[in-house]
């Protein structure tokens, strides 16, 4: 599964690379992610320039997509031709939104009324825009997931896992990552926070 994480300028280093990382723990099964965005170097909230692996259009041709967030997503929301750009597709492709990201979605028309998870900066941007925002760190609903807080991003990851992989795959990625003495705190408590959330078949798969 090819996953394009969209990082634009202003971007949060958490947000993008905590589920680009996990996600690439699974390389030999096939799972990789890369940091996308609109210009060949973006750089940070606090500085850090990295080097886009993929352009803005591969967004379109991913099987899953992760919106990122950052300081300058209402920039960017109000950005006709940046938007027109992203061609997401949630009956082909798994997409999720981190933290102000949700905000793209629902310009993108995307998120229809489907309640909202996010971070407390972008809650009131999107509460004016007529969303349902939700107290807690993840929520999905068929093939799009929205996460509040920076490190809900591993929330994120594991529905990716969960979705496209198996509850295996998903353990053994956020095993890894966990803190030594709590491995299997968090591993329980990822799982438990994605699977209310899984369709139906993914639940079967993980069982």
């Amino acid at each position: 599964m090819q996953v394009a994480v969209l990082t634009f300028d202003g971007f949060n280093e958490l947000d993008s690379f905590i589920a680009a990382s996990i996600l690439n723990r699974l390389r030999p099964k096939g799972f990789r992610a890369f940091i996308t965005s609109l210009s060949k170097v973006v750089t940070s909230m606090n500085g850090v320039s990295v080097h886009a692996e993929r352009d803005l259009e591969f967004a379109a041709e991913a099987d899953g997509v992760i919106v990122g967030s950052g300081i300058k997503t209402r920039e960017i929301a109000r950005d006709a031709g940046l938007l027109a750009r992203l061609r997401l597709d949630p009956a082909r492709q798994l997409i999720g939104a981190q933290c102000s990201g949700a905000l793209l979605l629902s310009k993108l028309g995307l998120m229809g009324d489907r309640p909202v998870c996010t971070d407390l900066t972008t809650k009131p941007w999107l509460v004016e825009a007529g969303a349902t925002v939700l107290d807690q760190p993840f929520y999905a609903d068929g093939n799009i997931a929205t996460a509040g807080g920076c490190l809900a991003s591993q929330y994120l990851a594991t529905w990716f896992l969960l979705r496209a992989g198996t509850h295996e795959d998903a353990e053994a990625a956020l095993h890894y990552v966990a803190p030594v003495g709590q491995k299997e705190e968090y591993v329980t408590r990822a799982i438990a926070s994605v699977t209310p959330y899984l369709p139906h078949q993914a639940t079967a798969r993980t069982a």
